[in-house]
């Protein structure tokens, strides 16, 4: 398809567009069946054409939209026509942008056709789409008018202080104090909603031939790694990823964790140390038929205070391994299942969801998924937690208005309504051309 926005659009289209019956003028939001010409008009190919005019279309301006065969050549040869009758390309985001500036999309629902478009789980999509639906929008333009009629009574307070009814610090600041717990706890939320949008990062991790590259092809459904009965078989990194309960699992195996060992293990193990420095979930495996090696119990020292489970692997052969022992070094909960029969893995899913996504999935209305979301969001809280401080004792009335104003700017950016230009072009910046 072709998009075309502006007043010119359908001057453009119709100077290339030949309908199959002749018409004065195209009804807006009907499909019209033709051919597309080129400069000699020649047949470049039939298509159906579709006019949106203002302010019923998705930049608010007359859009015109050419549907065509697929194929590189078709594309290039409809977009060559049009640019050669006046239309020029349209930059990143162009066309959510002039949605934004038009005032049908608040800023946070622009980002959220770029998270509609990233989405690779069926929970980030559904973040996304009520985020689109202005779910977050709604909010946090409930929060600025909150604050817009406390700073209103402030101001009028410091103005007209003969005129204006007196204000109680105690019972404005007990106002203010929820609305800032609110802005915060909608700030931690980002720690989720990263985790839904951008995957679970989740390391195996362990001695060699323990079962890790046997667990991934399992938690897979694939043969994706290689399985031996040789030690070490593993030696880089091996990713995949899976989604399980609409959250996507961002899987790495890796090599297994040995003293000794060759240049090419060594490298190995240092990029498994790497990954582990950053994962959100470990998977550590030791083997159910074998005693717990004094390697084990130094990597799990040394994982404490991290996030994970401990994963008795290999549970279908005798039991050779002291499991009151493992528990009194394991820093994380541990389950027991056989990555060669599927035994407990079903189970170890759900645990790993439930780990990372504490109390399940969050409500979609309720959570963020932007770094910067959770900039702003966490300096307007700070800013309201400042102006309940200057209530307090004597109430310093022009600091208190100051801090209210700045939380208010600072939502304002979230939505759009303070954001500056320097904003505006990063965040568009990320989208695709015809976005």
């Amino acid at each position: 398809m072709v998009r075309l926005s502006g007043p010119k659009a359908e001057a453009i289209a119709r100077r290339r567009f030949r309908p199959r019956r002749e018409r004065p003028r195209l009804q807006s939001h009907r499909l019209y069946l033709g051919h597309f010409l080129d400069a000699e008009g020649r047949v470049v190919d039939e298509v159906l054409l579709t006019l949106m005019r203002a302010p019923h279309s998705y930049t608010r301006e007359d859009v015109v939209e050419i549907h065509c065969h697929s194929g590189p050549q078709v594309l290039r040869e409809i977009l060559a026509g049009v640019l050669k009758e006046g239309a020029r390309l349209a930059r990143p985001g162009e066309f959510t942008l002039r949605a934004f500036l038009s005032g049908r999309l608040s800023l946070s629902q622009a980002e959220a056709v770029l998270e509609v478009i990233e989405a690779q789980s069926g929970a980030a999509l559904r973040v996304a789409q009520e985020h689109l639906a202005g779910g977050l929008g709604r909010r946090l333009a409930a929060f600025r008018e909150s604050l817009l009629a406390v700073l209103a009574r402030v101001e009028a307070a410091l103005d007209f202080p003969e005129e204006a009814e007196e204000l109680d610090p105690d019972a404005l600041a007990g106002e203010l104090a929820p609305v800032a717990a609110d802005l915060a706890r909608l700030a931690a939320t980002y720690r989720e909603g990263r985790l839904l949008k951008e995957g679970v990062r989740v390391v195996l991790a362990g001695r060699p031939n323990v079962g890790k590259s046997s667990l991934l092809n399992r938690l897979l459904e694939e043969e994706r790694a290689i399985v031996t009965d040789i030690p070490g078989t593993t030696r880089d990194l091996i990713e995949e990823a899976v989604s399980w309960q609409g959250v996507l699992l961002r899987l790495t195996d890796t090599a297994g964790l040995r003293s000794g060992g060759d240049v090419v293990e060594e490298l190995g193990m240092a990029r498994t140390r790497e990954r582990l420095a950053i994962a959100d979930l470990i998977l550590y495996l030791v083997d159910h038929s074998q005693p717990l090696a004094a390697e084990d119990r130094q990597h799990l020292v040394e994982l404490a205070g991290r996030r994970g489970f401990v994963v008795v692997n290999k549970a279908d052969l005798p039991r050779g391994l002291d499991e009151e022992e493992l528990a009194q070094v394991a820093p994380f909960p541990v389950l027991k299942l056989s990555a060669l029969t599927g035994a407990g893995v079903e189970a170890l899913k759900d645990r790993m969801v439930a780990a990372v996504l504490e109390g399940g999935v969050p409500c979609a209305g309720e959570i963020i998924t932007q770094a910067r979301h959770k900039e702003h969001l966490e300096a307007a809280a700070a800013h309201l937690e400042a102006a309940v401080a200057h209530l307090r004792g004597s109430p310093l009335w022009e600091l208190v208005a100051e801090d209210l104003r700045s939380a208010r700017e600072e939502l304002g950016r979230l939505t759009g309504e303070t954001a500056g230009d320097d904003l505006l072009e990063e965040i568009f910046s990320r989208f695709c051309i015809g976005k």
